[in-house]
């Protein structure tokens, strides 16, 4: 599938996804939504890629939906279009579902404004290492929506219900330092050296243990939902799995040896 509203690479193990649209903040449309999840099922499957890293192109991460798009109409049936909340599953919810269930890292690299739609996404990555000049807002409540792409879900877990529930109630902004303060983000960084510090924390990651590195984000994913002992019993299962692995085999003889272990992702 060729490429025209994303830009995506592999560059020494990471996979590089951009939202291009910079003429309109990255919105997000039937076609980049589209796109963007076909780069990260081309991700998952690649043994090259071991972390990935999702940001967007000139001054913005996403904008959000874009409003001016005819894609409701694009789904309909029999002329009438699908509702608010049905087009969520034709479109975003296959790409939040790329994101979170991906079994290697996913970076957030949010260089701009996260609104809406585009704050789910960033949400959704793994760790979210952010320029200073970034900031985040729901924005629902300002045309009479409720939060979408699994937002309802991921933010009050990260951040509390209260703050959550604030977010959303003032479509405020919410700025990269506050956003670190409240444990939304890992991560603030000079706006000149948001990449940099990506690519570096991708590299690190791209050479490590990716097999291990995906059963715990399968482990702690599942386990927000699960018992304790639901949560025990998946460690085991997927305990043996890792322990089965060539880089556990390496870890092991690398520590004996005291020498730096060299993982191949498998």
């Amino acid at each position: 599938m060729s490429y025209e509203m994303i830009e995506y690479s592999i560059e020494n193990g990471i996979g590089v996804i951009a939202f291009n649209r910079p003429e309109v903040l990255n919105a997000l449309n039937d076609q980049i939504t589209k796109e963007t999840t076909k780069a990260f099922k081309d991700a998952a499957r690649n043994s090259e890629v071991r972390a990935v890293v999702l940001t967007g192109n000139g001054r913005g991460f996403s904008s959000g939906a874009d409003l001016t798009s005819n894609d409701l109409n694009k789904h309909s049936v029999n002329g009438v279009p699908p509702g608010a909340g049905d087009h969520l599953a034709i479109t975003y919810h296959p790409l939040i579902h790329q994101i979170t269930s991906i079994e290697k890292p996913v970076i957030g690299a949010v260089n701009g404004i996260a609104a809406g739609i585009g704050m789910s996404v960033a949400l959704a990555t793994d760790i979210r290492i952010v320029s200073d000049k970034a900031a985040f807002t729901l924005g629902f409540g300002k045309i009479a929506l409720v939060p979408d792409g699994g937002a309802s879900w991921i933010l009050p877990r990260l951040i509390g219900y209260n703050r959550a529930y604030q977010i959303y109630l003032s479509s405020e902004k919410v700025s990269a330092q506050t956003a670190l303060d409240w444990g939304m983000v890992n991560q603030v960084v000079p706006h000149d050296q948001l990449m940099e510090v990506t690519m570096a924390t991708a590299a690190k990651l791209a050479d490590g243990p990716t097999m291990a590195f995906g059963l715990t984000k399968r482990a702690m994913r599942q386990a927000q939902d699960q018992t304790f002992e639901e949560s025990l019993n998946t460690e085991i299962y997927l305990q043996n799995h890792a322990g089965r692995s060539h880089d556990f085999a390496e870890g092991v003889m690398a520590f004996i040896s005291k020498r730096e272990a060299k993982f191949k992702g498998k």
